[in-house]
């Protein structure tokens, strides 16, 4: 095979499961530094997870230095070449062992994805429910224990966020739906916010670029408090009356008052109700809807200068944002992400740095293609993602819409030159093309 360049979450993937890989090639850092000899057998996954955390994201193989994949019985795993159009090609993963370890691990987080969205709704639930009930008041512990667990699942697996993906519920629920998703997308772009925050403040400084007062490192359990915040940000809206929060038509001035107040109003009330003084969830509460630069419209309450609004607090705003746009509601239908995250970035981009690098976390976290979701190529195939970094996907049709009956290599799109998605046509779930997906792939979209 030619010298190949693969994702290096696919390599972790393989020696995970027990596989093995070598360049063939020294691997260095942006600075220079050495970080894997070509000759070295890396069996485990440690090796190549402190290479990704150097900046590193993908990896070359040279065969002629004999560099390889193999997988864990020691067979070698081949990587083909896949035409892409004006006549250059893109890196593949063969229709065997490799893409039967991702198909399982995906199925894997799936499912525990899966046990934690509903665990997660049932606790909302709950805790709304408790609200409307008695005026304000709710069970602390349960949010404590839903996001301690999403946190979990998330810090454990770094694409954890994209099998947390909304599915498609009826809008009567829109309000839990919403808490779930705004608190798993808020945790995974200030996760990531925080990941990289040494590094980014260092090049900034290097640069001699001002740092802004409110770019600071969180600490665990204070992420945790964040956490809570975002799953209870809109809380307030318990208290506002159903047929305003749900209207159909155009809200009036007096209306669109109400509405307002959940945050900087009714919200605090149900803090205060409950004996909760905690700085990040009271700010996350009063302010996801404050202006994030100046002059920005339409924005409550507006005693906060954008300077002086955490990341945090700007992070859950652009979650919420993001979500309320992707949602169908009982008077809109759901926007396309990808349109939608593109959208966002162009609103808010080259406003501050501190912005700046928020946007970076989000749309990183985000994914413009969420794993187990299914797109149109550009040359009318289906595919699923199987990854969203590049991303990688899986085509299972023909040009003409036809379910291919043999499985085939998976594409990484990311390359220059590949064949690309077409954006112009929205995801789907896999459960809204069923009836196109080939067996195994029906199997991953079938309820856990």
């Amino acid at each position: 095979m030619d010298n190949e360049t693969i994702s290096i979450d696919h390599l972790i993937t393989v020696v995970k499961k027990g596989g093995r890989v070598k360049t063939g090639v020294d691997i260095y850092n942006k600075s220079g530094v050495l970080l894997l000899e070509q000759d070295i057998m890396v069996s485990s996954a440690t090796v190549l997870e402190n290479i990704k955390k150097n900046g590193v994201n993908t990896l070359a193989i040279i065969p002629g230095n004999q560099g390889g994949l193999w997988d864990e019985t020691g067979k070698p795993i081949v990587i083909e070449t896949h035409p892409r159009a004006q006549g250059t090609s893109v890196p593949t993963l063969d229709a065997g062992p490799e893409i039967e370890i991702k198909l399982r691990e995906i199925t894997h987080l799936r499912k525990e994805a899966t046990a934690n969205y509903q665990k997660a709704r049932g606790n909302i639930s709950k805790v709304l429910g408790d609200i409307k009930k008695t005026g304000g008041q709710f069970d602390y512990t349960l949010v404590e224990d839903t996001v301690s667990d999403l946190l979990k699942f998330m810090t454990e697996n770094e694409n954890g966020f994209s099998y947390l993906t909304k599915e498609i519920f009826s809008y009567d629920n829109y309000l839990h739906n919403h808490s779930v998703n705004v608190c798993t997308i808020g945790t995974a772009i200030i996760s990531r916010f925080n990941k990289r925050f040494s590094e980014s403040v260092n090049e900034f400084l290097a640069s001699g670029v001002n740092v802004d007062a409110s770019f600071r490192y969180y600490q665990p359990e204070e992420l945790v408090d964040i956490s809570a915040g975002y799953f209870l940000h809109d809380i307030g809206k318990v208290l506002v009356p159903d047929n305003i929060l749900n209207k159909k038509g155009r809200l009036t001035q007096d209306e669109f008052d109400v509405v307002r107040r959940h945050s900087y109003e009714k919200g605090l009330e149900i803090l205060e109700k409950n004996k909760i003084n905690n700085r990040f969830i009271r700010n996350i509460i009063m302010y996801h809807h404050s202006v994030l630069y100046d002059n920005e419209m339409n924005c409550y309450p507006d005693e906060k200068a954008p300077e002086g609004l955490p990341a945090y607090v700007k992070v859950c705003k652009l979650a919420d944002i993001y979500d309320a746009m992707t949602s169908k509601r009982s008077y809109k239908d759901a926007f396309n992400p990808i349109n939608v995250v593109t959208e966002i970035f162009r609103k808010y981009a080259r406003k501050d740095n501190l912005l700046q690098f928020i946007l970076y976390s989000f749309v990183k976290s985000i994914g413009i293609y969420p794993t187990g979701s299914v797109v149109m190529l550009e040359n009318g195939q289906y595919a699923y993602i199987l990854d969203s970094i590049g991303p990688l996907v899986l085509p299972f049709t023909d040009t003409e819409g036809k379910t291919l009956d043999q499985r085939q290599a998976a594409l990484d799109l990311g390359g220059e030159g590949a064949i690309k998605v077409d954006s112009e046509r929205s995801l789907l779930h896999p459960m809204e093309s069923f009836e196109i997906l080939p067996p195994y792939l029906k199997a991953l979209s079938m309820p856990a």
